[in-house]
């Protein structure tokens, strides 16, 4: 029988190594379902695997596209989707891994089939451009709180949709999307790795200080040229923008790195907790975790 077997949890899980050694265990392929990672030209700051990580298990969409060509979540699907397909005439299993929720669903269930509405959606566009992200962000919140409090409020993609939606139902996304739940397109079982606040925490702010180690300023600065395109607004970048704008210090820029990393993490807890049939994992070892869902996939 083919399934899929997703590997999902907050940033610095270790999502990755434990997709690895599934992976091996079971001999099959993964796929990301990391928003960051399809671009080649992130790797420090997405925490992109080295080929030393991913260990000769074949990844596809790690480092498939450019961040001057962004890819949605519709994009994914179809594009994921089509790999699944030809993936699964040579393998029963595949793993599919990442912390972005709304990726990870694309693939699964497919994306939704709410209304849209060019005109509305030129409007809040507009509105986006003329007025900034926080006021787009103001405007989810107060028809839509509970979207508001999972989604990625630095990406405008996202949150125009949702204004777009409530603008054309008069309904909440976060109740519309409930009610349009899609049944899996294969058997599928889903995993979230569940640390504790603080471990987890702890463990971000080791990631990040490891990241300025690598480079990650010097990754920053090489792709000073594509800084207003949406890959490049997101956490572990803007900031860094900040400072070589002059308008804070490396450390503060560091700082918030940390702080709102962080936040995200709370926000793709939040994204996974609302998953129906997930299977939380304790992260104990690694070892653990790998038996675990072995017993539960066999």
């Amino acid at each position: 029988m083919k399934k899929i077997i997703v590997i999902a949890g907050p940033t610095a899980s270790g999502k990755t190594s434990l997709a690895v050694a599934l992976a091996k265990q079971l001999d099959c392929p993964i796929i990301s379902a990391d928003s960051r990672q399809f671009y080649k030209e992130l790797s420090i700051g997405t925490a992109k695997p080295t080929q030393e990580e991913m260990d000769d298990i074949p990844h596809f969409f790690i480092d498939s596209h450019s961040v001057q060509q962004p890819l949605s979540a519709g994009q994914y699907e179809k594009q994921a989707f089509a790999k699944v397909e030809e993936l699964f005439k040579s393998h029963n299993t595949i793993i599919v891994v990442g912390g972005s929720g709304m990726f990870i669903n694309a693939l699964i269930y497919g994306t939704d089939q709410l209304p849209h509405d060019p005109k509305v959606r030129s409007f809040w566009n507009k509105e986006f451009e003329q007025r900034g992200i926080e006021f787009i962000q103001e405007k989810l919140k107060a028809v839509d709180s509970a979207y508001y409090e999972e989604v990625d409020i630095n990406n405008p993609v996202r949150l125009i949709r949702a204004l777009e939606i409530f603008e054309i139902t008069g309904q909440p996304y976060s109740i519309l999307r409930k009610q349009n739940r899609k049944v899996p397109r294969y058997p599928t079982q889903y995993f979230v790795i569940d640390y504790p606040r603080e471990e987890l925490y702890e463990r971000i702010n080791q990631r990040v200080d490891i990241m300025m180690k690598n480079g990650l300023l010097e990754e920053v600065r090489s792709n000073i040229k594509y800084r207003d395109l949406q890959p490049l607004n997101t956490v572990g970048y803007k900031e860094i923008f900040e400072y070589l704008n002059y308008n804070i210090s490396l450390e503060k820029a560091v700082e918030l790195i940390k702080q709102n990393t962080r936040r995200y993490a709370k926000r793709q807890l939040t994204w996974f907790r609302k998953e129906e049939n997930v299977h939380w994992l304790t992260p104990t070892s690694q070892k653990e975790m790998l038996e675990s869902i072995l017993l539960t996939v066999k």
